[in-house]
This record gives structure tokens, C-alpha cells and sequence, in this order.
């Protein structure tokens, strides 16, 4: 890892023991609880860099802020989700998605740096609602 510092040690094994997908807040404040000197700024800031190096996956929510998980380590998986409360729930695939990149960057032109299945839909909570 490029620059160790402590406080990212905290956030990584913060995102590693987490599977709840939590939010940039989220993170600062229990890496806060952890280390009182931490800024809200250091966390976002390790935050992005941890996505850049690929080792947390950035989420996007569209009626929500973002959230992280941990790539590392883990099975490869993707993303459900709702799209009415922000709600994410991992789910499991056991295909090679090389030759799925390879398709789309022939089709678009696109060299891909970056990938991961997101799908949205609702959940049975919001459409019991």
C-alpha cells in the first residue's frame, strides 16, 4: 500500500468487517470512535484513495450518498440497489467477466478501468410500503 498510514489501517479494516455497505459518514464516525484525531477529511480523502488503488468499491446511490465495500479477498460478487431507500445487498456470480469486458470495449470503443455489476430495482420493504 502506497503511503501507509495508520488512520487508512483503520478505515480499511473499518470497510473489512462491515457488510453493510456503509456510507463515508458512516465510516468517519466509527473510525472516529476509534481514533479521536481523526478529521472528516482524512477519511474521504483515504476513502478515494483506496478506490483509486482498487481496494474498496465505490457504489453509487442515486437517492443517496455512496457507499464502500471491500474488494480484497473477497468472492467476486455484484450489487443490488433499491433504488427507493438505498438499500444494497450483495449477490454472488461465478462467470469470468474478461470475455463480457472485452465484448463491450469492441462494441464501444472503451477501454475499461474499472468494473463491477450493479443492478437496481426496488425491494420487497419499499414495495410492501
Amino acid at each position: 500500500m502506497k503511503n501507509y498510514s495508520k488512520q487508512r489501517e483503520e478505515i480499511i479494516e473499518m470497510i473489512k468487517n462491515l457488510y453493510n455497505h456503509p456510507t463515508a459518514e458512516e465510516i468517519y464516525f466509527l473510525t472516529k470512535q476509534k481514533d479521536s484525531a481523526v478529521s472528516r477529511s482524512t477519511v474521504y480523502r483515504n476513502l478515494n484513495v483506496l478506490v483509486e488503488q482498487g481496494m474498496v468499491t465505490q457504489i453509487a446511490v442515486s437517492n443517496g450518498p455512496d457507499r464502500y465495500d471491500y474488494r480484497k479477498n473477497r468472492e467476486e460478487h455484484g450489487h443490488v440497489v433499491c433504488t427507493k431507500c438505498g438499500k444494497i445487498c450483495d449477490f454472488q456470480y461465478n462467470f469470468d467477466t474478461t470475455e463480457l469486458k472485452n465484448r463491450i470495449e469492441k462494441q464501444t470503443g472503451i477501454e475499461i478501468s474499472e468494473d463491477g455489476i450493479v443492478i437496481k430495482g426496488i425491494c420487497n420493504s419499499c414495495k410492501e410500503a
